[in-house]
C-alpha cells in the first residue's frame, strides 16, 4: 500500500504528465535501447519509429497517476497490456530496468522540477504498479502453459499452407513442428511471431490475429504485405512472410493472447465491421458465432479499397448463402471496373442507420481513421458504450475525442 503522502505527490504530477508525457516516454525509449540494446529483440521497431509506442506508454503512465489512489480502476488496462506482455515474453527481470530508465527520463525532460521527493514517490509507486503487472502476467503465463496443447515461451510452428487472399493479403496455415496438439483460443485473439530475417540485427515480434474459428489442428493468420509508401519503409515481417517464407518454413510462436474477444453469452444481434486487413479477427468471430449461436442475427460489413484488395470475399459470400441469419455488405472506396459492392466511398452514418440495429453488439477493427469514423457514427446512433468493442493493431490508443 502506498502512503497518503506518496499518493498526493503522484497526483500533483498529473498536469505535468498530461503536458510532457510523450516527451518523457520518447526519452525513456531512447535511453532504454541505448543502455539495453538487447531489448530491441522484444519491441516493435516500427511502432518506435512512428511514435505509437511512446504515446501508448504515456497514456498508461498518465492513467496510473490519475488512479494512483484506486489502482483497481486500471486493472482492466493492466490485463490488456499484460496480454501483450505475455505474448512478447516480458519477464519480471525486465521491470526494474524499465523503472530505472523511466525515472531517468523524467529527470532529463523535467529537469529541476523533479525533486528527490518526487522521484522517490514515483519509485515507490512504480514498484507497486510493477508488482501488479508481474502478478497478473504470472497468472497468464501459467494459464497459457496449462491449457490442453498449451505452452510457455516460444514454440516452433511450420507453414503448412500459403493461400493468396487478395493482391496484398495472404493467409498462412501454421502447424506445430513437434506434431503435438495446439491450445484453443477465443475468437478475436492473436498469436505472436518472432522472426529474424536475413540481414537483420535483432528479432522482430509481430502480433497477428487468428482469422479462423477455434477448433482446427492449425492456426491461421491472414497478413497484409506492407509495401514501402512515400517515406514509410516496407514492413520487415510482413514482406518477409509474403516474399521469403515458404511452405515448411519454421516460425517461433507464443500461445494465443488478447482481450478483444467475442462475447458468446450475449444474445443481442451482432454487427462486425472491418476495414482492410482488420477483417481478420472479424472472420474468426463470424465463423465462431455461426457455429455456436446459429440463431443469432449477424451483420458483416467490410470496407476495402477495391475488389482486388478484398480478402476472403468468396468465403464470406458462401457463408451468407448457407446462413440466412447472416447479412453481408461490401463497401469499396474506389471500385475498379467490374467490382460489385453495396456502396462506394466510405461507411457513413446514413448507411449504418439503414443496415444495422442500434441495439446490437458492435465489434470493429481497421485503420485508425476508419475506426475513428465508425466510433463517431455509433455515438451518433446513441449506441451504449458497453456495446461497442474495438481493437487497435499495435499499441493501445484511444478513439475518444
Amino acid at each position: 500500500m502506498l502512503s497518503q503522502e506518496t499518493i498526493q505527490i503522484i497526483k500533483s504530477t498529473v498536469p505535468v504528465l498530461e503536458t510532457h508525457g510523450t516527451a518523457i516516454t520518447s526519452a525513456f525509449y531512447k535511453k532504454l535501447f541505448h543502455n539495453h540494446p538487447e531489448l530491441l529483440n522484444i519491441f516493435n521497431h516500427a511502432n518506435q519509429r512512428e511514435g505509437k509506442q511512446p504515446f501508448a506508454l504515456a497514456n498508461a503512465v498518465y492513467a496510473a497517476a490519475v488512479h494512483i489512489d484506486q489502482l483497481e480502476a486500471i486493472i482492466p488496462v493492466v490485463k490488456q497490456i499484460g496480454q501483450k506482455h505475455r505474448a512478447l515474453n516480458i519477464l519480471p527481470e525486465h521491470y526494474p530496468i524499465v523503472g530505472e530508465t523511466l525515472l531517468a527520463a523524467m529527470k532529463e525532460v523535467l529537469g529541476d522540477a523533479v525533486t528527490p521527493i518526487i522521484i522517490n514517490a514515483w519509485a515507490e509507486a512504480y514498484g507497486v504498479i510493477a508488482d501488479a503487472f508481474i502478478g497478473v502476467e504470472a497468472e497468464m503465463y501459467e494459464q497459457a502453459a496449462n491449457e490442453p496443447g498449451g505452452w510457455k515461451g516460444y514454440r516452433n510452428f511450420v507453414i503448412d499452407r500459403k493461400v493468396e487472399e487478395s493482391s496484398v493479403i495472404t493467409s498462412f496455415y501454421l502447424v506445430p513442428q513437434d506434431g503435438g496438439k495446439i491450445s484453443s483460443y477465443q475468437p478475436g485473439q492473436y498469436i505472436t511471431l518472432r522472426v529474424k530475417p536475413a540481414g537483420e540485427e535483432f528479432y522482430h515480434n509481430r502480433h497477428y490475429s487468428l482469422s479462423a474459428a477455434p477448433g482446427h489442428p492449425y492456426y491461421r493468420i491472414t497478413v497484409k504485405r506492407e509495401d514501402a509508401v512515400d517515406r514509410k519503409p516496407a514492413g520487415v515481417v510482413s514482406t518477409w512472410l509474403h516474399n521469403v517464407a515458404e511452405v515448411g518454413t519454421a516460425l517461433e510462436v507464443t500461445a494465443p493472447a488478447g482481450s478483444f474477444t467475442l462475447d458468446m453469452d450475449s444474445e443481442q444481434p451482432l454487427v462486425l465491421i472491418s476495414g482492410g486487413v482488420g477483417l481478420t479477427p472479424m472472420v474468426s468471430m463470424l465463423e465462431s458465432v455461426l457455429i455456436h449461436q446459429p440463431n443469432r442475427k449477424v451483420t458483416f460489413i467490410h470496407a476495402a479499397r477495391c475488389g482486388s484488395q478484398h480478402a476472403m470475399k468468396q468465403d464470406i459470400l458462401e457463408l451468407a448463402s448457407k446462413h440466412p441469419q447472416l447479412s453481408s455488405y461490401i463497401i469499396y472506396e474506389i471500385p475498379e471496373e467490374g467490382d460489385q459492392c453495396h456502396k462506394s466511398g466510405y461507411i457513413d452514418l446514413e448507411f449504418l442507420q439503414q443496415t444495422v440495429d442500434p441495439n446490437s453488439d458492435f465489434y470493429f477493427c481497421g485503420p485508425v481513421p476508419f475506426m475513428l469514423a465508425v466510433n463517431q457514427q455509433l455515438k451518433s446512433m446513441e449506441v451504449p458504450s458497453e456495446r461497442v468493442h474495438y481493437e487497435f493493431f499495435g499499441p493501445a490508443g484511444t478513439l475518444d475525442s
